[in-house]
């Protein structure tokens, strides 16, 4: 019988003569080479050393009994009385308060933002550790400027925080622009009082680190905000002007003067831009400006007196589009898709509530782009199974489809399912055409979809729905309005 010795190996990185200190003074002790043995566990005080030959083989089960038992009281034996004054009792061990300040900056990144800063309460060590920059990267700080407060500013850029969201303002917004110099990203939707005073003020000077502006719903800005913007925000791009109703054709040939390196342009319910405004944003007025060549998503949901001919400005002046939200723009007709079909690159569509888009339009946009991955059609109801024979016919590389309100019965859904087996989002919401038939066999083509959207589909049955339910990497469907599984 072996005597039942097993000593821990320590990794020899780990272990050192010297305490490893960091910011603030505390000490870390080295991790201590520690028996597995519970029993033949010691006092930190007490010194306790194996002899060579306990560590040997006995080929007698009583030898090693004995032995056993001898060590047993070695270890228990109580100490002499020492006219020295007692020691403190230093604590080891691989407790939380002995880990290194990196590996607790580890830790805390994996916490949420509001456990993070209970546990930068805890002490100064930990304190430390949760302020390190690597626990912050990416996060956005959420903040009411109500009053002063240079004491959060620094403790941001302590942090390396780059992303503020401001709730509220009641003070200057020049504040946070000079108490925070490496913002990144600022969001100011919803402040209702953001006016070009105001504005004016807090971008008085370059700001070359700035490429996130959100001014969605911000309805006092007007395009004197955005020649201030232009002139010293030069970096954007992502400009959210959401909502922003005064914003006119002026103010985008503005951005289209200083803005070359903008990528992102939401003018979503901007209802003076017309489509001498999408112009200038093409660059399609040479002597006036070279426009935004670098644009690669434009959002104009509900911008209505946008038509065909800014279409046609996109497709000439914008190459470099990849994404295009036309929703409620209802003066696009099916003419404006021949344009559309041109731009090679262009991956989402989104043409929800188009009043005046129909199958026709569907046969010029399969002409050209068959790079479209995502594009939605709902409540387009000149939309009908015609148009699910152009898709299937030209638009292969479809990962997500909208048909949501759409004439389309069994048979165009059987053209969808039979051709585009790499679709992952089906919406149909609202078609109360399809029946079983129809259901059945998505769920015996379609064997990547992830999600689909059945509410309102009248005329199906449990028996179908539980075939669909069965598509290995089905995740979501919607059967009804707050039923989602």
């Amino acid at each position: 019988m072996e005597a039942g010795f097993m000593l821990t190996e320590i990794p020899g990185g780990f272990i050192t003569h010297r305490p490893h200190t960091i910011a603030g003074g505390h000490r870390f002790a080295p991790y201590p080479i520690v028996l597995h043995q519970p029993h033949l566990q010691q006092n930190a005080s007490s010194v306790f050393s194996i002899p060579p030959h306990h560590l040997a083989v006995h080929h007698s089960a009583a030898h090693a009994a004995l032995h056993h038992q001898h060590i047993l009281r070695s270890v228990h034996r109580p100490q002499s009385p020492s006219s020295s004054p007692p020691t403190a009792v230093v604590e080891e061990g691989t407790h939380i308060g002995h880990l290194y300040p990196e590996i607790l900056a580890m830790i805390f990144a994996k916490l949420s933002v509001k456990d993070r800063g209970r546990a930068a309460q805890v002490c100064t060590v930990w304190r430390d550790a949760a302020y390190s920059k690597s626990c912050w990267r990416g996060v956005e700080a959420s903040l009411h400027l109500r009053r002063p407060s240079p004491t959060l500013f620094l403790s941001l850029v302590k942090r390396g925080i780059k992303r503020v969201q401001v709730l509220s303002v009641r003070r200057a917004l020049k504040d946070i622009v000079t108490g925070v110099p490496i913002l990144e990203s600022l969001n100011l939707s919803g402040c209702y009082n953001i006016t070009d005073v105001a504005i004016g003020h807090a971008f008085a000077g370059d700001l070359p680190n700035l490429k996130m502006l959100d001014l969605s719903l911000c309805k006092q800005v007007t395009d004197s905000s955005l020649g201030r913007i232009t002139q010293h925000l030069k970096n954007i791009e992502i400009l959210e002007l959401g909502g922003c109703c005064n914003i006119t054709n002026t103010g985008l040939l503005l951005i289209s003067w200083g803005l070359k390196k903008l990528r992102r342009l939401n003018l979503r319910s901007c209802w003076h831009i017309s489509d001498h405004g999408i112009g200038h944003l093409a660059g399609l007025s040479k002597e006036t400006a070279d426009g935004t060549p670098a644009l690669e998503f434009l959002g104009l949901q509900d911008c209505q007196r946008l038509s065909d001919e800014a279409l046609r400005h996109i497709a000439q002046g914008l190459t470099s589009m990849r994404s295009i939200n036309l929703s409620f723009c209802v003066s696009v007709t099916d003419s404006g898709l021949k344009h559309l079909a041109r731009m090679p690159h262009l991956e989402e569509l989104n043409l929800r509530a188009c009043d005046n888009i129909s199958d026709i339009g569907m046969a010029y946009l399969t002409e050209g782009c068959s790079s479209i991955a995502t594009l939605d059609v709902s409540f387009c109801d000149k939309v009908a199974d015609q148009a699910m024979v152009h898709i299937s016919q030209g638009l292969f590389q479809l990962r997500s489809l909208s048909l949501s309100a759409c004439q389309i019965t069994d048979e165009g859904l059987s053209r969808i399912a039979k051709s585009l087996h790499d679709l992952e989002t089906l919406n149909i919401g609202q078609c109360s055409r399809i029946t079983d038939r129809g259901l059945e066999l998505v769920a015996e083509e379609l064997v990547n979809l992830r999600a689909i959207d059945l509410y309102g589909c009248t005329r199906l049955t449990p028996s179908a729905l539980q075939k669909i339910n069965q598509l290995p990497k089905l995740s979501k469907v919607n059967l009804g309005l707050w039923h989602i599984r």
